[in-house]
C-alpha cells in the first residue's frame, strides 16, 4: 500500500498529533483548494487533507451498524515490550503539550487469529480510531 488518507478539520493540529506519534512530515502539497501532506512513520505512510468546511463524522467505533473504512492498526511489536507503558509514555507527552489523548479502548489482551496481542484504540484530532497493537505470543 502507497499510503492511506484522512481528511481533517485542522491539519496543523493533525500533524501535530502524528508527530507525537512518530511520524514525520515528508512533504507539504496542495490538493486543489487545500492544504496536505505525506507523514511517515510507524512503518508506513499517511497522507493528510484539510477539509474546508468540515462536517461531523460518523462514530465509527461505536455504530455497530456503520459500513465502511473503520481505523488505521499500527504494529508496535518491535518498538515497544509493553503497550501500556507506551501509551503511558504518549499521554504525558500529549498532555505536556497541552493536549488530551481520547483513549477509545485501554489496552488489553486479544486473541487475534493464531497469535496473541495487546491492542489499544486511540481517536485522532477527529475522532478517527487508531488501533496499536504488540504481539504478545506467537500462534502454534
Amino acid at each position: 500500500m502507497h499510503h492511506a488518507s484522512i481528511k481533517t478539520a485542522d491539519i496543523h493540529q493533525a500533524i501535530a498529533f502524528y508527530e507525537q506519534l512518530g511520524f514525520e512530515m515528508e512533504t507539504q502539497f496542495t490538493a486543489g483548494v487545500t492544504l496536505a501532506c505525506w507523514m511517515r512513520g510507524l512503518d508506513g505512510r499517511i497522507e493528510l487533507m484539510q477539509v474546508p468546511e468540515p462536517r461531523p463524522a460518523f462514530d465509527a467505533f461505536v455504530d455497530e451498524h456503520y459500513t465502511g473504512y473503520y481505523h488505521l492498526s499500527f504494529d508496535l511489536s518491535d518498538r515497544t515490550q509493553s503497550l501500556p507503558d507506551w501509551l503511558a509514555n504518549l499521554q504525558q507527552k500529549v498532555e505536556a503539550g497541552g493536549g488530551k489523548l481520547n483513549v477509545l479502548l485501554a489496552p488489553q489482551q486479544q486473541q487475534i487469529g493464531d497469535a496473541l496481542y495487546e491492542v489499544a484504540f486511540l481517536a485522532d484530532t477527529d475522532g478517527l480510531p487508531l488501533e496499536f497493537i504488540r504481539r504478545i505470543e506467537n500462534g502454534r
